[in-house]
């Protein structure tokens, strides 16, 4: 990113549910770190609970049109999206615009990734379901007892 570049430099941290947002507070705060430790001004952090597997999210869409934000930074690309991160990265260099993933310790063979990405989108519908049901029938019996 230009130095002169008016836009802004936004930090987006996303957890998929409200039992973990203590971990969006450890996200904002590793991604303060590192880009102090960069030497990179984040001019607003972004924090927003949703799944990362469908278009639900309001700040991550509100940042993803607002041409005033020139760089989009996140600590892992999975916090962006579960799928489709490169083409939202295609679309925002074609737009002058940059992602920055800060921790990019991912598998690079596409194919592997793309498994493992569906393997997890699978297995976080199914156990989010039976949690789901679980602290439901939890919260039944304690109002029972």
């Amino acid at each position: 990113m230009d130095v002169a570049d008016p836009r802004l430099t936004v930090a987006y941290a996303r957890v998929s549910s409200h039992d973990q947002k203590s971990d969006l507070d450890r996200q904002v705060a590793r991604i303060a770190e590192w880009a102090a430790a960069s030497g990179i001004r984040i001019d607003r952090y972004v924090r927003e609970i949703g799944s990362g597997l469908n278009d639900r999210r309001k700040q991550l869409a509100s940042l993803l049109s607002d041409p005033k934000v020139g760089t989009i930074v996140v600590e892992h690309r999975d916090r962006l999206a579960q799928f489709g991160v490169g083409q939202v990265e295609q679309v925002l260099v074609s737009a002058d615009r940059s992602l920055i993933v800060i921790d990019p310790g991912e598998v690079e063979d596409d194919l592997v990734r793309d498994m493992i990405d569906l393997m997890t989108c699978m297995s976080a519908r199914l156990y989010g379901k039976r949690s789901a049901r679980n602290r439901a029938l939890r919260a039944a019996e304690a109002l029972r007892a």
